[in-house]
């Protein structure tokens, strides 16, 4: 039987500083997945055989592609709005 390590105490902890936060962006940033293959938007994920159990594969209904690679890209508002302007879906 192997004897296990034991954890060591953070250096913020030992240097008696607050905890580190992790930095928010004040703007609100939308995800955009891709077809590798052709650039289209139109991707859902492929699902298994049992409900709810997944592949984690893609397919990409204008082409067919399927696979695990997908694009994915984060846009701030301003240009997800002119991402929808592009493909000329209206906004109420």
């Amino acid at each position: 039987m192997t004897k296990k390590s034991k954890l060591q105490t953070p250096d913020w902890i030992l240097k008696g500083k607050s905890a580190p936060t992790k930095k928010k962006t004040s703007e609100k940033t939308f995800k955009v997945r891709e077809c590798p293959k052709c650039g289209s938007d139109e991707v859902g994920v492929l699902l298994g055989f049992e409900e709810g159990k997944g592949k984690g594969e893609w397919e990409c209904k204008s082409c067919k592609w399927a696979g695990r690679d997908i694009v994915e890209k984060e846009l701030t508002e301003e240009e997800f709005m002119e991402y929808l302007d592009n493909k000329g879906v209206e906004v109420a």
